[in-house]
């Protein structure tokens, strides 16, 4: 069987595990899609939930949090760390919006990434989930189960990428990203996965491994 035969059977018995895998922060629009994610980097999608429900009513789009000051921004996204470059990359990206994509946020990974505070995975989140336009996200859990399940032997995230979109169907590209990470948070956990009670170790190279958890 071809690798990309093996990764594909795999991916869809973890499919079937995790049929309801989805997005988890919270969005009405791809602005808030993009402001979210951007928050999202190094916090969890919880807290994450929790701090936008205050910023979105008091400043829900890219006009408001133009004009919003440095230390209004900081203070309203405090908790979810380093909110001090975070808030400045938002309002960068706000006034960049508005600037060259007449307040809507553009529907292409090169115009995205141009954006402050935007990288590959928050352009690729934004595609895929704001647009429908697949987009291969490439997070710490995609990364780390990607490498146990051999489809990948590299640490850098862009590189993981390219040889994801190249293993899975292009079609598979956005869901693939959210039952990886479905599993990578119930199961396949950092730093020792749970292999004993793995549901598709019998899928997985590691199977005969970390017996023990």
């Amino acid at each position: 069987m071809k690798k990309s035969e093996k990764a594909l059977q795999l991916l869809q018995a973890l499919e079937e595990i995790y049929p309801e895998a989805h997005c988890a922060l919270l969005y009405r629009n791809p602005w808030q899609l993009l402001v979210a994610t951007i928050l999202s980097a190094q916090c969890t999608d919880k807290r994450v939930n929790i701090v936008t429900a205050t910023l979105f009513e008091r400043l829900p789009g890219p006009e408001q949090l133009a004009a919003a000051s440095q230390e209004e921004v900081e203070v309203i996204i405090r908790s979810t760390g380093f909110f001090r470059n975070k808030a400045t990359n938002l309002i960068r990206c706000a006034e960049q919006v508005l600037t060259r994509h007449q307040g809507e946020v553009p529907a292409d990974l090169d115009a995205l990434v141009a954006l402050s505070g935007v990288g590959r995975k928050t352009a690729n989140v934004v595609l895929g989930n704001a647009y429908e336009i697949p987009g291969m996200v490439v997070d710490t859990h995609v990364k780390r189960l990607a490498r146990r399940f051999g489809w990948t032997s590299s640490d850098n995230p862009e590189k993981i990428e390219k040889e994801l979109s190249l293993l899975l169907p292009e079609n598979r590209w956005t869901q693939s990203a959210h039952t990886l990470i479905a599993h990578g948070r119930a199961c396949c956990k950092a730093p020792v996965p749970y292999c004993s009670s793995c549901p598709i170790i019998e899928f997985c190279p590691r199977k005969g491994v970390d017996k023990s958890h």
